[in-house]
């Protein structure tokens, strides 16, 4: 067959030449050493957990090494395009403080290397398939969706590998001729790969996983679909090379994949990237005890939205997931405990080859302390952001009591075991909440060993006897007077000791103080909560009580 011919046949509108691409997409001038990644979504509305773990490996890798990260559509399928996708991702990405150096933008394109979507780029792949055509390592396949299913059947049969090879590639040896027929009578066809029937064995060395090796591909896989739009297999492959990716970060379900995109780097003669297969997203299941997989229908944690609604700091999202991506993390940050987190070496070799295990009480636990070393405003920043968003009355309350709200989120930071009372902003809204008048709400009981006359009595004696201007000793001197009148211990033990001696304990006068004051009994310091209210509310809300 003259393959010149086919290929012209089937790229009539193909001028250009692989050599033209290579000009048109240079190699990058970077530093020695400097890393080229990227991740590519597809645009179906769905931003989960595994694209921010793979694209915060892909943005340490690259910045570390002062390399390009940059941000490619995969949106090959068009059956899943959602309207808006796009958008979608690249907020969920910025929202979680992941930076493009390049790539697909709300309105189009920030870089040289692109088109960034792939259905964008239909003209450069058809460059390279009338190529592969021309050399005679693709054909074109009119076989029907309904005879592919009957060929899946029989392979089931005779139990044999599933997909279009050998004896079931029944298009491969077409003549020119019966090609031109096809196509003159209007039937549909995909471009396939032809592969090659072998024993062969290749190897690929994963800078996850370490030596890998399988079967080398004898699949006549599909390169281009009917509607002339490339399949992932060959989009990658070309993209990764013309846009000069250093490395290919993805999850362990592309590894089956892998021989066919090792021979396509070798067939057109291009370096192959290190590949980097991540570990699958896991979690406990509450029935069975044992780990599996995240499941987009069962867990809403595996969504990227989920996080946002939620209120966790992208701060700690990241903190998270670098626990899960190297094991040498936590001791890193026990070790400094103030660095920036960009100060931490991130590196491909500590990461873990099993199952990554999201656990949402260790994550609220991490979340716990990276709000507890944040300064008091950019608390009040983000937290305010978030509301702004979700909670817009909340945001209200904070916006026309800022200096009241700072002062809040500085309770109990200064002690000698500093407080670590917030972990989402959706818990800050509860939890701040008794700072305003607007939403203070009594939600605790009252100690049952105070009765009501005692408690009046008390509310009363504080009054008469506080002075806001004192300090904390000559406040809490004067808790104590009032406590050892009304009969109470003022030393716990000794009221553990004699109970019998006691009506309760200072415990219970305190714990009653704090919840008239905040709503809870467990709550910070009452001296701090109190000059951070103000005199007038004080007074107003335990005069309630007398």
């Amino acid at each position: 067959m003259d393959n010149n011919a086919l290929a012209q046949l089937l790229f009539p509108d193909v001028t250009a030449s692989p050599d033209d691409m290579e000009k048109r997409f240079p190699p990058r001038q970077l530093p020695e050493g400097a890393n080229v990644t990227r991740i590519g979504p597809s645009p179906t509305g769905f931003v989960h957990l595994g694209n921010l773990y793979n694209a915060l490996i892909g943005e340490r890798i690259a910045h570390q090494s002062g390399g390009v990260f940059y941000l490619r559509i995969e949106d090959t399928d068009s059956k899943r395009e959602v309207e808006g996708a796009v958008d979608t991702v690249i907020n969920a990405m910025n929202y979680f403080g992941v930076h493009f150096d390049e790539g697909a933008v709300s309105d189009g394109d920030n870089g040289a290397y692109g088109p960034y979507r792939q259905r964008q780029r239909k003209d450069i792949y058809h460059v390279f398939a009338k190529h592969l055509v021309e050399r005679e390592l693709a054909y074109p396949c009119f076989m029907t969706a309904e005879e592919i299913d009957e060929i899946r059947e029989q392979q089931t049969a005779n139990k044999e590998n599933p997909g279009i090879y050998g004896k079931y590639a029944k298009c491969r040896d077409l003549t020119i001729e019966q090609i031109k027929e096809n196509i003159d009578a209007g039937k549909e066809w995909v471009l396939r790969f032809r592969g090659t029937e072998t024993d062969e064995y290749i190897s690929v060395v994963d800078a996850v996983r370490g030596k890998l090796e399988m079967p080398r591909n004898n699949m006549d896989f599909v390169l281009l679909k009917s509607d002339g739009i490339p399949t992932y297999h060959f989009a990658h492959v070309v993209d990764d090379h013309l846009m000069r990716s250093t490395h290919v970060i993805r999850g362990e379900e592309w590894i089956s994949s892998l021989p066919m995109h090792v021979e396509l780097f070798n067939v057109l003669g291009w370096k192959q990237p290190i590949y980097c297969h991540t570990a699958t997203l896991m979690k406990i299941d509450e029935e069975t005890g044992g780990k599996r997989k995240l499941s987009k229908r069962k867990d809403p944690e595996l969504a990227l939205s989920y996080y946002q609604q939620e209120g966790i700091s992208p701060d700690a999202i990241w903190e998270f997931l670098l626990t899960l991506l190297n094991s040498n993390f936590e001791e890193w940050r026990i070790a400094n405990p103030d660095a920036d987190i960009n100060e931490f070496p991130y590196s491909l070799s500590k990461m873990s080859i099993s199952g990554a295990l999201v656990d949402l009480d260790k994550l609220r636990s991490i979340s716990k302390d990276v709000i507890g070393r944040m300064p008091a405003e950019k608390i009040y920043s983000e937290w305010l952001g978030w509301c702004e968003k979700y909670n817009a009355d909340f945001a209200d309350l904070i916006r026309r009591y800022p200096e009241r709200t700072i002062a809040a989120l500085n309770v109990g930071r200064n002690a000698a075991k500093p407080r670590k009372d917030l972990e989402t902003w959706k818990q800050a809204c509860d939890f701040m909440s008794f700072y305003y008048d607007e939403t203070f709400k009594i939600s605790d009981d009252m100690p049952a060993e105070v009765d009501d006359a005692t408690r009046k009595e008390f509310f009363a004696e504080y009054l008469s006897s506080y002075d806001h201007s004192d300090d904390s000793s000559v406040w809490f001197d004067k808790v104590k007077a009032i406590t050892d009148k009304l009969g109470f211990a003022v030393k716990p033990k000794d009221y553990k000791k004699n109970p019998d001696q006691f009506k309760g304990s200072i415990v219970h006068i305190t714990n009653m103080l704090r919840i008239a004051l905040t709503g809870h009994a467990n709550a910070p310091d009452i001296h701090e909560v109190s000059h951070v209210l103000g005199e007038d509310i004080v007074r107003a809300r335990l005069e309630k009580f007398v």
